[in-house]
Order: C-alpha cells, then structure tokens, then sequence
C-alpha cells in the first residue's frame, strides 16, 4: 500500500458528532458520550475508505490566536465564551461536550493515533505546515472552506469535505474548487478575503461578493495584481476600484489572518498507522467499558487491523 497521510481537523470532526449522534448514551459517571464515540466512528470509517498509512488529529491549541485577533479585532468575536487577559479566549462549547474533550484525548492514545497541536495557533495551522512538508499524499479532513488553499493536485493534497455530513462526503481536488468558486485553490485565501466571512467574524471588502471577488482573480491573478490595477484602473470598473479603495485598510491586514501557516516548528511524531498489539486492545477495550464507549471502540480497532 502506498503511503498516504490524513490529517484531522479534530474540532470540526468532534463538534459535527456531538451533534450528529444523540446523547443518551453516558457514561457510568453520567457524562455523555456521544462525542467520543461520535468521532471514533468517524475516524474508523476514514481509515476504511481512504485507507491512509499515517494519520494526526490535529489540535487547536489556541482556536483564536491574539496575533490573529490584533490584526482583525471581530475575528471569530461571536464564539467567544470568556475573554482571557494574557490568555487564549474561552471559546463557547456546549458543556456536556467540553467534558468529553479529554475522554476524546484519552481514546485517541488508547488507538495510538497521535495529537499534534502548537501554542498560539489553531489546527488549521498544523494542518497547513504538515500538508505542506509532507513527503507523500494528503488528505485533510475538515467541514472547513479555509482549507480550500491547501488543495494542490500537483502534491496530490486533497481535502475530503464534511459539510455535507459522512454520508456524503466530497473529495475535493483543484478542478472541484474551479468548479464550486472560479477560482484555483493558490487563489483561494485571497478570494475569502476579498469575500469575507461571517462564520470567522472576516467582514470582506464592502460589495465585494463571490461572483466580483472570482472575476477580479480571473482577470488579475492574485490581490496584488487586484490592488495595482485599483490604482492604475486598468480593466477595471470606476465602482469597483472604489470598493477596493475603501476596503483597503482590511485589504492590508486580512492576507495574514485568512492564510493558513505552514512553516510551524512541530515536534516530530511517528503518525503511522498500525494494528493494535494484543495488549493494547485489552486496554482500548477496559478504556471502551469505562466510558461505555460500545461498539464505537471496537469498530477503529477493527479498521486498525486492516491498516498494514
């Protein structure tokens, strides 16, 4: 089996079982568990259809980096549960799944899948840098357009989408972002930027929708390209230069919030998949009767064993 490697947008993949899988399921505490076994079911059938050989579940350390806030202050403003002086911000997570995060933590060891997060940064961020340096195919998976810029068909870098939910998951290459936007994925950053987005607290430029923001990558590249022709108005519409005038304040800041980083310094983990030893299962398995985790513990040690 050729080598591939998966990298895991954890967050988004353990919010979307939270509230995908119902959770009258608990523990014998009396916490639910419907995240955790949720997201090990999604992991299982990962491994099984896309068949990787190395796997990170990657981790935000930080969700709302202070770097990130200072250049754009509204930067996912709406989820902030608690602001933190001289700390990361308390995002706003249901409690009853907060609880299940390091029974989360504490299943993925007992799988010997491992977390790889950095201080100050989110995991789009260790995406980013492990898509980038990696050494074999990618695929990330994430219900996350941002990561839309990391998609390269010449690396063979995929992202395989969950918006949709598991059932219907989308492999997207270069053709499928040209397809959904006009736009190539190298353009992708700046065409969120230039579009904004609600979801992240990015306001975009003023009158700038999908539709203008993919003619002007079309006609001129990138948004350096898009900012010389605003000043020398060469192909370029009298409102639109206008638009981009007044945004550009935003326009000097957005680049560096919306682009994905991809030169962290991460520690160097040994991501490749294996079946579970014989000791091993037995402590997934006392693991899975402690936080009643049935049949969803069972299930990736099963995907597990085919991994090789």
């Amino acid at each position: 089996m050729a080598d591939r490697l998966m990298l895991l947008d954890s967050a988004s993949l353990y919010f979307r079982a939270f509230y995908g899988v119902p959770d009258t399921v608990r523990a014998p505490d009396g916490r639910p568990v419907n995240a955790v076994r949720g997201f090990l079911d999604i992991i299982a059938k990962l491994v099984t259809m896309y068949e990787p050989t190395h796997l990170v579940a990657c981790w935000d350390d930080d969700w709302r980096p202070q770097w990130r806030v200072d250049l754009i202050p509204t930067y996912k403003t709406h989820r902030v549960a608690e602001v933190v002086a001289g700390g990361p911000d308390v995002e706003e997570v249901p409690d009853p799944l907060e609880i299940q995060i390091p029974v989360i933590r504490e299943a993925l060891a007992a799988a010997g899948i491992v977390i790889v997060g950095a201080a100050e940064h989110e995991a789009d961020d260790v995406i980013g840098t492990l898509a980038t340096t990696a050494t074999m195919p990618v695929d990330v998976v994430t219900g996350d357009r941002d990561l839309f810029q990391l998609i390269d068909d010449a690396r063979d870098v995929r992202v395989v989408y969950t918006a949709r939910g598991m059932s219907n998951l989308e492999v997207l290459t270069d053709a499928s972002v040209v397809a959904k936007y006009g736009v190539l994925p190298s353009q992708y950053a700046d065409f969120a930027t230039l579009r904004g987005d609600s979801s992240d607290g990015l306001p975009g430029v003023a009158g700038i929708g999908e539709k203008t923001a993919a003619g002007l990558l079309a006609a001129h590249g990138d948004l350096a390209g898009i900012l010389s022709a605003a000043e020398t108005g060469e192909g370029m519409s009298a409102g639109v230069r206008a638009k981009l005038d007044a945004g550009r304040p935003y326009l000097a800041v957005a680049p560096t919030v919306v682009a994905v980083v991809r030169d962290l310094d991460l520690p160097t983990v040994d991501s490749r998949l294996h079946p579970l030893t014989e000791d091993q299962k037995t402590d997934a398995a006392a693991l899975a009767e402690k936080w009643a985790l049935g049949a969803s513990m069972t299930r990736l040690v099963e995907a597990l064993d085919s991994v090789g």
